[in-house]
């Protein structure tokens, strides 16, 4: 009977006609539906200031109208300007694109942070370590551009080989691989540089030649600068220097990225087949994977390779350092590729497939100690501490050589832990450096004898892998779409750096993105991305490792300065992108490149775009700025900085001060951010408090919220009335506020989970022993003339949440926990019936009696709705 009653109560004015109204039995000094109930005072609060023009004017009965409608239209303007300034300030902008999307962009940094601190910030290495990554008394070199490009032509020597047939671990399909050889004599083998590519040619060559006759020499490297490539290597299968060989093998790695560099067509693919099988010889030609190897690999002699597995490769490493390390026989251990294994087999399937007659290592064998330590040096292989120090999702074949140098070192007591992890993230850097080293040494060469100069109209192509892997380290984790665009426009800026004086030209249709990944150690994967404030399933694409982003950034722009200028450029075209998950990351990124030098950083990114007329170049800005501040050696100068924006900054730099205060690492304290936000909000009266309350707000995602909430109550309290209006927009907006707005932390922690909710229902349900001042705030707002019109709104808001769409339902407890406090006596239930009441009547979305029945009966206890019904019932 109770609960009926209550849906009675809330209901009786849904028959009503909002023009004629007509009050309802009720309790004495209940009003109007069409007007929220007048405030008193609450807990020695500010009540109500409209009741201080009530008292009659000493003029007489005139002069008090007068003077009544001038405070009345007064009323309206303040009213209407605590309206404006609750208004969402990221909505000043130029143009047509909108508002910055806060929810996305509040994504978008987490992401792009998450990205970039991966604790290697300032890894760096002197080059002559990282040619050849010698730390202690390793030297292993791990130049992935020593290709047979930079090799002279001529035999393998059968040590080498002898090694290959150790060491070698099979990629998943080698044994399809050599199948294509033996029955076409010729196979075109795709890869990345330093993917193991020439190592897998190779052992292919030493299998399909094992019964030549070995004169001269059975595998044999053909030097490209002689001859014309194919072709000539065609000659020099069919007489060279000494005659034919027969039963012979031939390695030629043809360089297809060069300016100007064709290659070979289809026939003379086969007219060299034809001379193979003549001779009874066989050929690999190596190419990189992309655009311009792309017609070979499809045609009947390609084949791409793919990288062997890195735990294999670490393994039969290791077996191999602590075999040497221990003096066991060189040729003891059965070479990887045998004859008959499993395609892809690892090192624990003995000789990797069991190839008739291989015999296992005699010493792994016979010594329990060496198998205990190979054992031991896997487990540390698998070490998070280790895995996260390299970074790589999957390691090339030098790379595992390295990190088994490593690890042996380690267990041998060469290396300290520390010298091992400095080690470890050291591959990172030394991949970067290949990548980046010398990209534009073609562009460079002087001109030839005939005095022509270099042709430089390739440049596009020449950069844009370099351009894309730049990118992906900017925007990694977002959409490819948007990693390719970025791409483009930063290839645009290295050409035009590179030549000034000519228009680089942009092809239309060379993309490949399979090559791009694969020539960037990339991966793709579905995953949500934010369109126009929704989430919507997309393509992302992701280095495969999380060392590769700020191994990339720091290479570039500590190593290559002449590069800085158009990535700079490129940056704030970014910044100006409407899209959180380019212009938010691309700042992030910009934050983590003035790290690595402030002064740079700061006086071409930073404070140019502090200045900006554009909100979200300021917001670019400030996110950069940000990022500065997580860095203990760097948080003192940003300190100062915005302290000195907040004080004597123009009011573009005071707005992006402001955004700066609301990350929470920019101020000495909670305290300090707040004393600067309110310097700033109060300025000019109050020009920017709307930005100003939003980081307010921001504030209060941090553990210290209690600090902020008592600040506000102590603003509210404030003589000054532009201290005041900071308090009621601040309350107003915290509860108009998602969380997924203003929070950084993870999906996981207590506000984390509730992302979809409203700040101010998200603290009362996490922080029960916020609840009472959050009501008393909320109540301030709702009982203060020119704040009440939006902060009922803001209520309205709060209450729909708990009836909106699928499992809106969730933030019931948090309602649960505040409406109690907020309707403590009789008039606050009377300010809550009536604006129930005004969300049954709304033409657009009207309130169902139940989800009102179901309101109230979480504001008002079962004792106290008992008491409402006997005193409705008289």
């Amino acid at each position: 009977m109770a609960d009926e009653a209550v849906a009675e109560r809330a209901a009786e004015p849904a028959s009503q006609s909002p023009q004629s109204p007509q009050k309802p039995q009720k309790p004495q000094g209940s009003r109007s539906p069409e007007a929220p109930p007048r405030g008193g005072e609450r807990g020695g609060e500010r009540g109500d200031e409209q009741a201080k023009g009530e008292a009659e004017s000493p003029d007489g009965p005139e002069a008090g109208d007068d003077e009544a409608a001038e405070r009345a239209k007064e009323r309206e303007r303040a009213a209407d300007r605590i309206k404006d300034l609750t208004r969402d300030p990221l909505a000043e902008e130029d143009g047509e694109d909108g508002p910055t999307d806060l929810a996305a962009a509040a994504r978008a940094r987490r992401a792009g942070r998450k990205l970039l601190t991966s604790g290697r910030d300032f890894t760096s290495f002197d080059r002559s370590r990282i040619g050849h990554a010698h730390i202690g008394d390793i030297n292993v070199s791990l130049d992935a551009r020593r290709s047979g490009v930079a090799m002279r032509g001529g035999p393998v020597p059968e040590e080498e080989l002898r090694r290959l047939r150790r060491a070698h671990v099979e990629p998943t399909g080698y044994v399809r691989l050599r199948r294509a050889l033996e029955s076409r004599r010729l196979l075109v083998l795709g890869g990345a540089p330093g993917t193991g590519r020439t190592s897998t040619a190779l052992a292919l060559l030493d299998e399909v030649t094992r019964d030549g006759t070995g004169e001269g020499g059975r595998v044999r490297r053909v030097d490209p600068h002689q001859g014309e490539g194919v072709r000539g290597l065609v000659g020099e299968v069919n007489g060279g220097e000494g005659g034919r060989r027969r039963g012979t093998g031939y390695l030629l790695e043809l360089a297809l990225d060069r300016p100007g560099t064709l290659p070979p067509d289809e026939m003379d693919l086969d007219q060299l087949a034809s001379t193979l099988a003549e001779g009874d010889a066989y050929a690999v030609v190596v190419v990189s994977v992309g655009s311009a190897a792309n017609p070979l690999l499809a045609g009947r002699y390609g084949m791409v390779c793919p990288p062997a597995p890195s735990r294999e490769l670490v393994t039969v490493r290791l077996r191999e350092r602590l075999e040497e390390a221990r003096g066991g026989p060189e040729g003891a251990k059965p070479w990887a590729g045998a004859h008959g294994g499993a395609a892809g087999a690892g090192p624990s399937a003995g000789a990797h497939g069991g190839a008739e007659g291989a015999k296992p290592s005699a010493g792994v064998r016979g010594d329990a100690a060496g198998a205990g330590r190979l054992e031991h040096a896997a487990r540390l292989a698998e070490d998070p501490e280790v895995t996260e120090a390299v970074g790589l999702d999957d390691l090339r074949p030098a790379e595992a050589e390295l990190l088994a140098s490593l690890l042996a070192e380690h267990l041998l007591g060469s290396l300290t832990r520390e010298e091992l992890l400095a080690g470890c993230r050291s591959i990172a850097a030394v991949q970067a450096h290949e990548w980046f080293a010398g990209v534009d040494r073609a562009l460079a060469a002087p001109p030839s004898g005939d005095g022509r100069t270099p042709v430089r109209s390739a440049t596009a192509a020449l950069f844009h892998p370099v351009a894309f892997r730049i990118a992906l380290a900017v925007l990694g984790g977002g959409s490819h779409s948007a990693v390719s665009a970025a791409a483009h426009l930063l290839t645009w800026e290295l050409s035009v750096q590179s030549d000034p004086d000519s228009t680089p030209s942009r092809p239309l249709f060379c993309d490949d993105p399979e090559s791009d990944r694969a020539l960037s150690r990339a991966r793709s994967d579905d995953g949500a991305i934010d369109v126009a404030g929704a989430e919507v399933t997309g393509r992302l694409i992701f280095y495969r490792g999380s060392a590769l982003p700020a191994a990339v950034l720091a290479e570039i722009w500590e190593r290559h300065f002449p590069v800085r200028a158009p990535v700079v450029r490129w940056l704030r075209l970014l910044a100006d992108d409407p899209r959180p998950q380019v212009s938010v990351r691309a700042a992030v990124a910009a934050g983590e490149l003035s790290v690595r030098d402030f002064e740079y950083g700061f006086g071409e990114l930073v404070r140019p775009l502090a200045e900006a007329s554009s909100p979200r170049r300021r917001v670019f800005a400030a996110t950069a700025l940000d990022q500065v501040a997580g860095h203990a050696s760097h948080r003192k100068a940003v300190r100062k900085v915005v302290d000195d924006w907040s004080r004597y900054g123009t009011a573009s730099l005071r707005w992006t001060a402001a955004m700066t205060l609301g990350h929470g690492r920019a101020a000495d304290s909670v305290d300090a951010a707040l004393d600067a936000l309110a310097r700033i909000g109060v300025r000019d009266q109050g020009r920017q408090l709307a930005v100003a309350s939003l980081n307010v707000v921001r504030l209060l995602t941090l553990p210290e919220c209690a600090t902020v909430l008592r600040r506000l109550g102590q603003w509210a309290e404030h003589r000054r009335e532009e201290y005041q209006d900071l308090a009621l927009v601040t309350i107003v907006r915290l509860a108009t506020t998602g969380v997924d707005e203003v929070l950084d932390d993870e999906p996981g922690t207590p506000l984390g989970d509730r992302g979809d909710w409203p700040l101010l229902l998200a603290l009362a349900a996490t922080r029960p022993e916020l609840t009472g001042t959050l009501a008393d705030l909320l109540w301030t707002a709702l009982n203060t003339a020119r704040s009440r019109d939006v902060a009922f709104d803001a209520l309205e808001t709060l209450l729909r949440s708990a009836s909106r769409g699928e499992g809106g339902d969730r933030t019931r407890p948090g309602l649960a926990a505040l409406l109690p406090a907020l309707t403590s006596d009789e008039h606050d239930r009377q300010q809550l019936e009536w604006l129930l009441r005004r969300m049954m009547r709304d033409q657009d979305r009207p309130l169902t009696t139940e989800q009102a029945s179901a309101l109230w009966r979480l504001a008002v206890p079962a004792r106290q709705r008992r008491s409402d019904e006997e005193e409705s019932h008289g």
